[in-house]
C-alpha cells in the first residue's frame, strides 16, 4: 500500500515564520541586507518591501539576491503578479519595520498609505515589531515620541533605538540596534504570538 506524503507549506512549518522586512530609508538600511540573511539562515520565509527612500541607500537586487524572493517597491508594481498589499498582509506572520525612520513611524501612526509598505501595515492584523533609527534630535523631538506612544498603545513593538556614532559622524541615540538583536527580540514576539 502507497502511502499519501503529507505537503509541507515550506515557509510556515513549526518554528519557522513568515516575515515581511520593511525597509524605509535610513543610512541603517544597509543593517537590514544582513538582517535579512540572519532570518533566511534560520529557514525563515523573507519578503522585503522598500520604501522609494530606502532605494536611495540600497537596491532591490540585494535584498532579492539574499532572500530568493521578489522585493516589492511600488504600491503598483508592473509586473502583473497577484501580490499586493492584501495579499502581502495575509502571507506575513509578522512584520519587522528595520530600519523605521521617524517619518515611516509617523506615517503609520497617523494611518496614512500611501505606498506599498504602509498599505500592509495598515492592512495586517498581527503582529508589527518596529526598530528606529533616526539621527537623535529627529528621535527627542516631542512629534515622534507621541508617535512611538501611539504605536505601543496599538500593541506595537517599539524596540530600540541605541545609543552610539550616527550618519554625519555624531554620537547619540537613534541608531538602529544590531541585527542579531533583532532577530532575536522578532523570535521572542514570535513565540508570544503563537
Amino acid at each position: 500500500m502507497e502511502r499519501k506524503k503529507k505537503k509541507r507549506n515550506p515557509i510556515k512549518r513549526k518554528n519557522n515564520a513568515s516575515i515581511l522586512l520593511g525597509v524605509t530609508g535610513s543610512i541603517a538600511a544597509y543593517k537590514a541586507a544582513y538582517l535579512a540573511s540572519l532570518m533566511k539562515k534560520r529557514g525563515h520565509g523573507v519578503k522585503v518591501v522598500m520604501t522609494r527612500a530606502a532605494e536611495e541607500f540600497i537596491t532591490p537586487l540585494t535584498f532579492s539576491t539574499i532572500t530568493g524572493e521578489k522585493t516589492y517597491t511600488g504600491l503598483f508594481d508592473n509586473d502583473r503578479s497577484n501580490e499586493n498589499h492584501t495579499s502581502l498582509s495575509a502571507w506575513a506572520d509578522i512584520i519587522v519595520l528595520a530600519p523605521a525612520t521617524a517619518d515611516s513611524i509617523a506615517r503609520i501612526c497617523h494611518g496614512i498609505a500611501d505606498d506599498l509598505l504602509t498599505s500592509v501595515v495598515l492592512d495586517f492584523p498581527g503582529p508589527v515589531a518596529v526598530f528606529p533609527a533616526m539621527h537623535s534630535n529627529m528621535w527627542n523631538n516631542p512629534a515622534t515620541k507621541e508617535n512611538v506612544e501611539k504605536l505601543k498603545k496599538r500593541g506595537m513593538a517599539v524596540i530600540g533605538p541605541a545609543s552610539g556614532a550616527l550618519a554625519g559622524g555624531k554620537k547619540g541615540t537613534g541608531r538602529m540596534i544590531e541585527p542579531e538583536d533583532i532577530l532575536s527580540a522578532v523570535e521572542k514576539i514570535l513565540k508570544t504570538a503563537r
